[in-house]
């Protein structure tokens, strides 16, 4: 979509369908060129001056179509579309996707495999909390887990409400082997921000990189 005019995704966006095609065969080209095989499918925002509730059935049915579009156009260049619902609370309160449960209950009606729950933990914890039944219950659903402490969306050792070496070995115990996305606003520069990252491994006996001190 178009930031400057304040949009932030268009896949459930009524009239921008033809803007979203295009701007899914671009993302599919860039991700195609640096071998990347998951794109976020952005549902963009509840239109100015709209009541959620009055639009909210279009908006479903506008964004179930996209999906279904997406999926198919991904499928054929062996990709996986990601759907990321964003607190409505503190980050935008206008986005249309807010809970783990409407992405659960729209990618159900979609009926497309390679259609995944992108989980950011920061929003989901803003939303609904119960962060351990939801990884649970939503797992089989999950393309990809983003992280940020709660609720300075900060390093996942700074002050908050999340226990993160608890998360990480639910993650592991729950089999997830995927990625785990760092979406976080370093308290200071980057390198300094990742230091959590070398406690966290030095804590579970491993070395730079993850790699075991056993196996060196």
């Amino acid at each position: 979509g178009d930031p400057e005019a304040g949009e932030l995704g268009l896949a459930a966006v009524p009239g921008r369908e033809a803007a979203f095609r295009q701007g899914l065969a671009a993302a599919v080209q860039y991700a195609g060129a640096v071998g990347c095989h998951r794109i976020h499918v952005m549902a963009g925002r509840v239109p100015l001056g709209a009541d959620r509730a009055a639009v909210a059935g279009e908006m479903e049915t506008t964004f179930i179509e996209n999906l279904r579009y997406a999926a198919d156009l991904l499928a054929q260049e062996n990709m996986i579309g990601l759907v990321e619902p964003i607190n409505n609370r503190i980050t935008d309160p206008r986005y249309y996707l807010n809970t783990p449960h409407q992405a659960a209950a729209i990618l159900e009606k979609v009926g497309r495999p390679n259609l995944k729950l992108q989980l950011d933990l920061f929003h989901c914890q803003i939303m609904d909390g119960n962060l351990s039944r939801n990884l649970d219950t939503y797992f089989p659903l999950i393309g990809h887990i983003q992280i940020a402490q709660v609720p300075g969306r900060h390093e996942p050792d700074s002050p908050g409400e999340l226990n993160f070496p608890y998360i990480f070995e639910l993650l592991e115990s729950l089999g997830y082997t995927g990625y785990v996305g760092c979406e976080y606003s370093p308290r200071g520069d980057t390198l300094e921000g990742l230091v959590w990252l070398r406690s966290y491994w030095e804590s579970r006996g491993l070395q730079h990189g993850g790699t075991s001190k056993a196996a060196e």
